[in-house]
């Protein structure tokens, strides 16, 4: 894989990542549950993990509502793009 679809988009989209990927882990979902319980497909789901895509709030409210978390908790103290 190029290291340029690795690589996240920049420090706000990687941080919230992680948070959305320790949440999944914290619930013990697999990428494909819990994408399915966020309503988005896994591998977009795969990209908001890594940092690789930038999100519509609407979305930002469905993986919170799919991971059962407060919004706020994802996106609160993310660093300034």
């Amino acid at each position: 894989m190029p290291k340029a679809e690795s690589t996240a988009l920049n420090e706000t989209t990687r941080v919230f990542g992680e948070r959305v990927r320790q949440r999944r882990l914290e619930l013990g979902l697999s990428q494909e549950t819990a994408a399915v319980r966020c309503g988005i497909h896994w591998t977009q789901l795969g990209k908001v993990e890594r940092g690789q895509r930038s999100l519509r709030l609407e979305t930002i409210i469905k993986i919170a509502d799919g991971l059962a978390i407060d919004p706020g908790v994802l996106v609160g103290g993310l660093p300034t793009p």
